[in-house]
């Protein structure tokens, strides 16, 4: 797991806060109220991000985040870890974190890392990022209000996306659909729960393929060879592998759609998602708020991103076998692969 630190000062007075106990024997985070500042006004907060695995959407989440304390002043240390799509190193990490008690917050992105921070760390605040369903991973009561607790944050749960009618307006033909998600993320269930919902109700089949970890994505992707089109979740683990679904689609002429929107760019068909930074800068305001203003971290209410964006590739889509029609092309944000 590699360990990154970015350290800087802050002017004196542009925060009314510090690390509790800035002494000579270092800050003292067992509680998560701010202190006053230290007697030279320079206070650097530590914040532990921990991601599940590495791919574009999960940059984004923290790219918006920090950018967000850079514009507040907010010149924090981090430490960074990786799971890298493994469940029991989130553990691990988890763990790590929860034993350093220089840790002033923790940015938790993405279900399975939230989840794992949660049940070791009772005390310190937590904010998570890019959980689609946090009632249901049982991280707060309530999606639309304050825990109560010491977590709150940001979900990437998409009500307005309507997957299935989207691939309907494309491929009116289409009468199968293949989902592939990995079985290890919970936030995937929820999300193929409502995409079969919404097929249902339009009278399409759903063909599931479900995979362990990103070494089963070709054999995943496989299954689902007599689809006519294959959706992909906001699923860390098969997008963190996008491209190997995308050479299948390209290969076998079976357009690829995603939830994730910055996955057209990498050559998906089209999606309508929400943006990642978007939701890292949500995420980074309530940083802020612990962190400068001294806001108890139970006290903010949990966030559902609601905001969505019709993004469409048409060169992408053009590999698979689909033309967009131009009424579709007038509503949506175009955009080119990119490597």
């Amino acid at each position: 797991m590699n360990v990154s630190r970015l350290t800087a000062g802050l002017a004196a007075g542009a925060l009314a806060f510090s690390l509790a106990a800035c002494g000579s024997s270092g800050p003292d985070t067992s509680v998560s109220d701010p202190a006053e500042p230290t007697a030279s006004g320079a206070v650097s907060p530590v914040i532990g991000v921990a991601v599940l695995v590495s791919h574009p959407s999960l940059q984004l989440i923290e790219d918006g985040f920090k950018d967000v304390l850079d514009e507040q002043g907010v010149k924090a240390v981090f430490i960074e870890e990786n799971a890298q799509a493994d469940i029991s190193t989130a553990a691990t990490i988890a763990s790590s974190f929860h034993e350093n008690k220089d840790i002033d917050l923790f940015l938790a992105i993405t279900t399975p890392i939230a989840q794992a921070l949660s049940q070791v760390e009772k005390d310190r605040p937590i904010l998570y990022a890019g959980v689609t369903d946090p009632v249901d991973a049982g991280l707060v009561p309530v999606i639309d209000g304050p825990s109560g607790s010491n977590i709150t944050g940001t979900s990437d749960l998409n009500p307005n996306a309507k997957p299935v009618e989207l691939i309907k307006e494309i491929l009116p033909a289409a009468t199968k659909i293949g989902v592939l998600y990995s079985s290890s993320e919970p936030n995937s269930f929820v999300q193929v729960q409502a995409f079969n919902a919404e097929a249902d109700a339009l009278g399409v089949a759903v063909k599931e393929s479900a995979i362990t970890n990103s070494s089963e994505l070709a054999t995943g992707v496989q299954a689902l060879s007599d689809c006519d089109a294959i959706f992909i979740p906001t699923d860390n683990t098969v997008v963190s592998g996008i491209a190997t679904v995308i050479n299948f689609g390209e290969q076998n002429q079976i357009p690829v759609f995603t939830a994730d929107a910055d996955s057209v760019q990498a050559g998906t068909v089209a999606t309508r998602g929400i943006s990642y930074y978007e939701l890292g800068r949500r995420t980074g305001e309530m940083a802020v708020a612990i962190l400068v203003d001294g806001t108890p971290v139970g006290t903010i209410p949990a966030l559902v991103v609601q905001e969505t964006d019709l993004k469409a590739n048409p060169g992408a889509a053009a590999k698979m076998g689909v033309t967009f029609s131009e009424s579709l092309l007038k509503d949506a944000v175009i955009v080119e692969t990119q490597s």
